[in-house]
């Protein structure tokens, strides 16, 4: 139970079904097609166990009409699997009600392992639904449904919201739950299996209500707490870097990096995400902050997920801020013995001015002496409790650091005003100058063989390609082409080219190792799992193949496509899919040919997966809606942000009671 997170009373109460089975009638099977579920009354005539073809438990059972009577109808039950205590219930002569799929089989008209339980004639048909509950392995629906059946009798369901904070004509929270746990027979389906019913209506306004009352708290609190006053010196480190740089900011990033310099410059903790488009120049932006806290007396940490794109970043930034003789440290993972006591020791003695790695930063022995400025990038990717163990770092001190949090997701406007309410956001919505537009193309992967020709001809002219797969070993479960085998096909097929290789399970030094020689030229054809899928810069590259684009999200995709189309050179990202194509994958497809821009391409994302899915890591798996849906309940949410802080300012307890019925110990989660 605690798996699923029913740790209290109002948990069980707040489990609403995923579905509904209808056991209120019964199915006459005269009527009944093959693919029907059917729910069946009917006397055991014979059961045995078949060797033939393979070993089974068959019963056959007699159709009973509503009257109890035996027709002539017959019905064939099948368990593949089965114990010795279900030769004791299917006796001959016992009555049972019995539902599943209908179809034809290889003994009959057949059910294979229905849902069944033993009845007397004449025992009376439910008046409810019965609701199916999400679940675990470990965890039968009968178990759970008692579970919730006492849950829900035992919670305070008490009335905490004033009427006038509710919209008109929804039932109570009482009431709302009830219907939802034990529908009455003659509900519609359809508004409980759409979330359409008053009682879901009710539920999901509840929901939201809850999340934005704790976004608004959240953001309350922050306010209240206190951080260093980072003043950018007009002469200072950020002005030399600026004049030192060998290209001019676009007017995105001047106007961003306005806005983090006059947040740097509040006693209260900066709380912003930077959001721009992959290649918008999100890291100058960042370098910039960093050095406005670098020049303030203060030190800077940066944080990315993989090792690769940390050391992208420090590549950059030692490149950048080396001149200005700013000390840039170097934590990751790989870093062991004595190489990383001497960066720690670095950083606590307050040399280090700049840290750069992964999640090794957040590690307990680090201690930094002024930890002014984080910055995340790729938030998305890291869970709650790393965000809140960055923030600590400077919790001694009885102050917070600012936080800047970096994505190339960019995050659809209803869902940042939902779950990012707390954050204020800047978005880098124009690129630099001199890129050029990336031209996308899908093949089925029956043309994996022109596809081949075309990265001959590029390799031919002189430009790089990537060719990115997503599995590095063979898996029984998808039948997919691993790494090697197409490192191996690419380098027969293009002879005297270096091709490379390049997977998340290869040493942190060999990695390296073949970047280096694909970032200098020397290989020209680089296979890659997702490792490359953010912070590589190569602006030689100008194809990049997806191989079996449709296992990858939409996001992904788009990330990937950014590796190219970052020099001079015309480029190309071509989606190799293997059919049949889901509509899922088909309309990702389709999304990556028709748009470059990536806030388009995340507002389709979310219609796709939903604002669960795409949240990702945001509350380290748990999404803080359930129930909601912010593309079609906007009615529901618009309300809900209204009445939120009248409700904090006039009825305090009754808000904190709403946040903590709801949420419980995810109130925690906010503070990230």
């Amino acid at each position: 139970m605690d798996k699923l997170g029913l740790v209290r009373d109002i948990d069980l109460a707040l489990h609403l079904p995923l579905r509904y089975e209808d056991e209120t009638h019964l199915t006459p099977l005269a009527g009944a097609h093959d693919g029907d579920t059917v729910h069946v009354e009917g006397v055991v005539r014979d059961a045995r166990i078949e060797l033939r073809p393979r070993r089974q438990f068959i019963v056959r059972l007699t159709e009973a009409g509503p009257d109890g009577l035996l027709g002539r109808t017959e019905l064939v039950l099948r368990f593949v699997n089965f114990y010795p205590s279900h030769q004791k219930t299917f006796a001959t002569g016992a009555r049972l009600r019995v539902r599943g799929e209908l179809r034809a089989g290889f003994f009959g008209r057949e059910i294979v392992h229905p849902v069944f339980k033993t009845v007397t004639q004449g025992a009376p048909l439910s008046h409810e639904l019965t609701p199916v509950y999400p679940t675990s392995a470990q965890l039968p629906q009968a178990y759970l449904r008692k579970a919730v059946a006492a849950g829900l009798a035992r919670a305070r369901l008490d009335e905490i919201l004033p009427l006038d904070f509710l919209p008109p004509q929804l039932p109570s929270l009482r009431e709302a739950l009830h219907v939802l746990h034990h529908p009455p027979a003659g509900v519609a389906m359809h508004t409980l299996q759409e979330r359409e019913h008053p009682a879901w209506q009710r539920i999901k306004f509840e929901e939201l209500l809850a999340q934005q009352l704790s976004q608004l708290q959240a953001q309350r609190e922050r306010a209240r707490l206190r951080a260093p006053m980072l003043r950018a010196a007009p002469d200072g480190l950020a002005a030399k870097l600026l004049a030192a740089l060998p290209f001019a900011l676009t007017g995105a990033q001047q106007r961003v990096s306005a806005e983090i310099a006059a947040d740097l410059a509040r006693p209260q903790p900066m709380n912003r995400l930077l959001q721009g488009d992959v290649g918008s120049g999100k890291t100058v932006v960042a370098a910039l902050a960093a050095a406005v806290a670098i020049d303030a007396g203060w030190q800077c940490a940066l944080m990315a997920p993989t090792e690769i794109l940390a050391e992208q970043h420090f590549r950059k930034l030692l490149q950048w801020l080396t001149p200005l003789e700013i000390d840039v440290a170097w934590l990751t993972g790989s870093r062991k013995g004595k190489a990383r006591t001497a960066m720690v020791d670095k950083v606590a003695s307050g040399e280090a001015r700049l840290v750069v790695g992964t999640h090794a930063v957040i590690q307990g022995d680090v201690v930094f002496e002024r930890l002014g400025l984080a910055v995340i990038d790729e938030q998305h990717r890291f869970g709650v409790a790393q965000r809140l163990e960055l923030r600590r770092k400077l919790a001694m001190q009885k102050l917070e650091p600012h936080l800047l949090m970096m994505s190339a997701t960019p995050i659809p406007r209803t869902l940042a005003m939902t779950y990012f309410a707390d954050l204020d956001v800047s978005t880098i919505d124009e690129l630099p100058p001199g890129r050029t537009p990336i031209v996308t193309k899908v093949f089925s992967a029956d043309k994996r063989g022109q596809v081949i020709a075309r990265v001959r001809d590029e390799v031919a002219k002189g430009c790089q390609v990537y060719w990115v797969v997503p599995l590095i070993e063979e898996s029984e479960a998808l039948d997919l082409q691993n790494a090697t085998e197409t490192h191996q096909q690419l380098g027969a097929a293009l002879p005297g080219t270096l091709v490379g290789l390049l997977h998340g399970r290869m040493p942190p030094a060999e990695k390296a190792a073949v970047m280096a020689l694909f970032s200098g030229g020397q290989i020209k054809v680089l296979v890659a799992t997702t490792v490359i899928e953010v912070g590589v810069d190569v602006p030689n590259a100008s194809v990049m193949v997806i191989d079996h684009a449709e296992r990858f999200g939409l996001a992904q995709l788009h990330q990937l496509r950014g590796r190219v189309g970052r020099g001079a050179v015309a480029s190309v990202c071509v989606l190799l899919y293997s059919g049949p194509l889901s509509q899922t994958g088909r309309d990702r497809l389709k999304a990556m040919a028709e748009t470059t821009d990536g806030f388009e391409i995340a507002r389709r994302d979310l219609e796709i997966r939903g604002p669960g899915e795409f949240m990702g890591a945001r509350q380290s798996g748990d999404a803080l809606l359930r129930f909601a849906d912010l593309a079609h309940d906007n009615i529901l949410l618009d309300h809900a942000r209204e009445v939120a802080p009248r409700l904090l300012d006039r009825h305090p307890e009754a808000a904190q009671q709403q946040i903590q019925r709801w949420l419980g110990g995810k109130i925690d989660y906010l503070k990230a």
